[in-house]
């Protein structure tokens, strides 16, 4: 069964935007924590984006502090990343996660049960 569905990605030039979604079914964002991962060729998997079930706290790291931007929509059942600013390294496979508990740090995919099957955003000239 299907739990996460991504959308939105595609190719940009360095300095565009995309916005990026996250259908997630059979559970709701208002009680899992719904993270942005991503991984590119030759590159660890990276926890770009996070929002928290309960509060809707939202963790970034530092690399895409600013010019990324996580939001929900509790209605629709989707979260957004609101990717501004592009650059080359941000070329990579994206990912959206889900977990009901947060065991550690937010960006530590091994604690993540739930995973889409991943979109391919490409920043290039």
């Amino acid at each position: 069964q299907v739990h996460l569905v991504e959308s939105g990605g595609g190719l940009v030039q360095p300095g565009g935007s995309l916005s990026l979604s996250c259908e997630v079914f059979v559970f709701n964002v208002d009680s899992n924590t719904i993270t942005w991962f991503r991984q590119a060729p030759w590159k660890k998997r990276e926890g770009v984006s996070s929002i928290s079930g309960r509060d809707g706290d939202t963790y970034y790291a530092d690399s895409v502090h600013g010019p990324f931007s996580i939001s929900r929509d509790s209605a629709r059942n989707v979260v957004y990343l609101q990717m501004n600013n592009l650059k080359r390294d941000d070329t990579a496979s994206y990912y959206c996660a889900a977990v009901s508990t947060l065991g550690m740090s937010w960006n530590k995919s091994m604690q993540y049960d739930y995973w889409g099957q991943g979109i391919q955003v490409t920043v290039s000239s």
